[in-house]
């Protein structure tokens, strides 16, 4: 039995991923399948991203900018209601592939691009405390 007022946190927690695949099927009626796209210089990267990370913590998301040079060097703002933190590190092409070293962590990135020329580049890292994130950005305007 549960206080009166507080609901079970698997009923919230079902709740939550319900919300979500709803918000994603919808979005992705929207915009069609993302093709991957083949990154030939790091050059083509460079620009302001903004987005949402995802992991441990804060399920919910917390909103990020990034801004990435030519050289694949970036520095990233997240911000939340009461605090906001920040991270450089770079980004290297290696065997063709997108990596990801930064000061907390490694990972790979995917470039993607919707049926509407939408980029989208995905981030999947490892911290060094072990724990993951993901993150999902655009080219902010």
């Amino acid at each position: 039995m549960t206080p009166h007022g507080r609901r079970p946190q698997w009923a919230v927690l079902t709740v939550a991923i319900a919300a979500g695949l709803a918000a994603s099927l919808v979005g992705c009626a929207s915009i069609g399948p993302a093709s991957t796209v083949a990154v030939s210089d790091v050059k083509s990267l460079a620009g302001k991203w903004a987005g949402v990370v995802y992991g441990a913590g804060y399920d919910d998301g917390i909103k990020v900018d990034v801004t990435i040079r030519e050289d694949g060097s970036y520095d990233a703002v997240s911000r939340q209601r009461d605090s906001s933190s920040s991270g450089k590190g770079k980004i290297v092409l290696t065997d063709g592939r997108l990596v990801v070293e930064g000061q907390r962590g490694n990972g790979v990135a995917t470039l993607q691009r919707g049926p509407g020329g939408l980029r989208i580049l995905r981030i999947e890292m490892t911290l060094s405390d072990n724990s993951n994130l993901s993150a999902e950005l655009s080219p902010s305007r």
